[in-house]
């Protein structure tokens, strides 16, 4: 049987989601849990890999077992065993050929900007002090329907077979006075993808890249031309979307 855990962690203290053999990751404390909890060795496999820092407000992933479980009762154990920065949110049986990366249908990312120094959110979000054009922001992120190639604002030597991405969503909200929020939603995306943009959409916003120089970055599919990578405390993995059909609705083990 085939199960998807639905979690969400704070990636202060992890490398990152995937396991590695020397760093902590979240993949290896659920990994963990799970195989203590359920007495066999347990391998997940997530929706996809966040960066060392980055936080997960909903991350899936699917793990087999060859018994039933009691859903409710191990996300209560499991939320009794894991550290406080990690979450189990719930547990869903699925069809048995179901991946919680290949059948993922969409993903959302939103990256926090503070524009004051807040004590109550610096791990969070990404204080900037200087002033941002917002309008210019949102006119580079509009920008990105216009491609499907973003090796420009991949991490290197990245062993993908293609760079393309579908990007569904793409704006900068001003939120509050003083919290600016820029969300973006494909159906997949590259390593350090997010950061590059904010970080580079940052440049334009500051005057530094104009709207042409953003459109030439695109084109170049060169990392080098693109800004620097924002923080990865300020970027959240929001939703992942997938289709109703792989969860099945007579789930006994509830």
């Amino acid at each position: 049987m085939r199960y998807f855990i639905e979690l969400s962690y704070n990636g202060k203290c992890y490398h990152g989601w995937q396991r590695q053999p020397n760093a902590i990751s979240v993949q290896e404390i659920l990994e963990n849990g799970l195989s203590k909890l359920l007495k066999t060795d347990i391998t997940i496999f997530g929706a996809g890999r966040t960066d060392a820092g980055v936080h997960a407000k909903q991350m899936y992933a699917h793990f087999d077992i060859n018994f039933s479980i009691n859903r409710e009762m191990l996300v209560f154990k499991l939320n009794s065993f894991l550290p406080k920065d990690i979450c189990v949110q719930s547990l869903h049986q699925v069809t048995s050929n179901t991946h919680a990366r290949f059948n993922a249908i969409s993903r959302e990312y939103y990256y926090l900007i503070s524009l004051e120094k807040n004590v109550f959110n610096y791990e969070n979000s990404y204080y900037f002090k200087k002033k941002l054009n917002i309008q210019k922001m949102n006119e580079a992120a509009v920008i990105l329907y216009e491609y499907k190639n973003f090796k420009c604002f991949s991490r290197s030597n990245t062993d993908v077979k293609t760079y393309n991405c579908n990007i569904l969503l793409a704006k900068w909200v001003l939120d509050s006075k003083f919290q600016l929020v820029f969300t973006i939603q494909a159906d997949r995306f590259l390593r350090n993808m997010v950061r590059a943009i904010v970080g580079t959409m940052i440049d334009v916003g500051l005057g530094i890249t104009s709207i042409e120089e953003f459109h030439d970055i695109l084109k170049s599919k060169d990392r080098r031309k693109a800004g620097a990578s924002a923080p990865a405390h300020g970027l959240f993995l929001s939703k992942i979307v997938y289709d109703n059909a792989i969860f099945l609705v007579n789930d006994k083990s509830k």
